[in-house]
């Protein structure tokens, strides 16, 4: 899958919001999960001294703190390549194997839809 056109209404909804979370905050990565609900929640890079996290690991960790028991997809919108292993895997911790990860550009073109598994 190369073109976001073709993902339906709520996928391109998050890899929308992760694009906003990467634009709005000038970090690196912007991402967005959606959970069993249908409830977003939208992150970007966090880079403290103390703490480097991910934006896709931020926002698992948004979602498993408020309350969420699944996740139905993920994007992630970078300039990288590819995703960490440890970022699937947080994916795959809260929403199981099977669970959809879309890697989008910068310019919000979805370049890979990957399973957290």
């Amino acid at each position: 899958m190369t073109e976001s056109t073709a993902l339906g209404a709520e996928d391109q909804k998050i890899v929308t919001l992760a694009r906003s979370a990467r634009a709005r905050n000038a970090v690196a990565e912007g991402a967005a999960v959606r959970d069993e609900t249908g409830r977003t929640y939208v992150a970007g890079t966090v880079a403290l001294a103390s703490l480097e996290l991910s934006a896709l690991r931020t926002a698992v960790a948004m979602a498993v703190a408020s309350g969420a028991e699944s996740l139905e997809a993920a994007a992630v919108v970078s300039g990288a390549e590819e995703l960490p292993a440890e970022d699937l895997a947080a994916v795959r911790d809260l929403g199981g194997a099977g669970t959809p990860v879309f890697l989008a550009g910068p310019d919000g073109q979805v370049r890979a839809q990957l399973q957290a598994g």
